[in-house]
């Protein structure tokens, strides 16, 4: 789906999320030097949450788009993990930057460094790594908020970063992917059983969207109004009354998840959080 965003080349700076907030005091360990790559999939979508609480931790954001022909790096050398987002297309559409594109998420494993895929991201890792991306069988979908379990290991998972799952998470899909031969099943849901998994030490598939915000969420709900009509989605309204009602755990566990996920703390001072009613 669309956030804001402006197009470009290859060659150029990516759009506004490459840049680093400056502040007075860094931590030693903060990486300001280096970089996370952001691969987006439409010309006007944005890393959201994710991207303003990587920037937090300092890190400069190196925005790709590889649809409009923006190539992604033979090496990992310059960056310090990558971020796959999710898109309108299919993880098993013919395009062949689609096929470049998975396969180059082999290159960020190959590397060992950390490696998170969301949504159409996470069903890019598991086709890579054997995996099947398939439609519901009763061609229900998951857009709004639907419930999140985690499995023995995602409970696991929770004491390794330090916070529990959240209970509802955000989703905007119609496919879904299956748990890839080697990797970790860490939590499931109702309708689509597979909602995340892990490969390795540091490489993550989650089907849902912790990175969307409240405004993201009303251009999503007002520009792509007719998935509410699918089978198994929610009406507009529970998706705006669910983030009020769920959004403080999706972010607390988020922030602590990227805790981990980079090996670094937020460095920069947190934007406030909206907390009253915006009917």
């Amino acid at each position: 789906m669309a956030g804001a965003g402006a197009h470009f080349s290859a060659s150029t700076p990516c759009d506004e999320y490459a840049t680093v907030p400056t502040s007075p005091v860094l931590a030693p360990s903060a990486p300001v030097s280096r970089s996370i790559l952001v691969v987006l999939h439409q010309e006007h979508s944005t890393p959201g949450r994710v991207g303003r609480l990587l920037r937090e931790r300092g890190y400069r954001l190196d925005v790709r788009r590889p649809p409009l022909g923006c190539d992604l790096p033979k090496t990992m050398c310059g960056h310090e993990g990558a971020v796959i987002f999710g898109g309108p297309m299919s993880a098993n559409d013919p395009e062949a930057w689609i096929r470049c594109e998975t396969d180059w998420i082999g290159t960020v494993l190959a590397s060992g460094k950390p490696f998170l895929g969301l949504c159409l991201g996470a069903q890019m890792l598991s086709n890579l790594l054997g995996g099947k991306v398939e439609k519901h069988p009763e061609g229900q979908a998951e857009i709004g908020y639907y419930p999140l379990a985690p499995t023995a290991a995602g409970e696991s998972f929770s004491a390794e970063i330090g916070a529990e799952w959240p209970d509802h998470v955000y989703q905007w899909h119609r496919e879904g992917f299956e748990v890839p031969p080697g990797a970790t099943r860490l939590a499931e849901g109702e309708i689509f059983e597979n909602q995340a998994f892990r490969v390795g030490r540091n490489a993550y598939g989650l089907q849902f969207h912790p990175e969307v915000t409240y405004a993201m969420m009303c251009r999503w709900t007002v520009r792509a109004h007719d998935r509410m009509a699918m089978p198994g989605a929610r009406a507009r309204h529970e998706h705006l009354q669910g983030w009020y009602r769920h959004d403080g755990a999706v972010h607390h566990w988020l922030d602590a998840f990227l805790d981990h996920w980079t090996g670094t703390r937020r460095t920069l001072p947190a934007e406030p959080r909206r907390t009253t009613w915006r009917g």
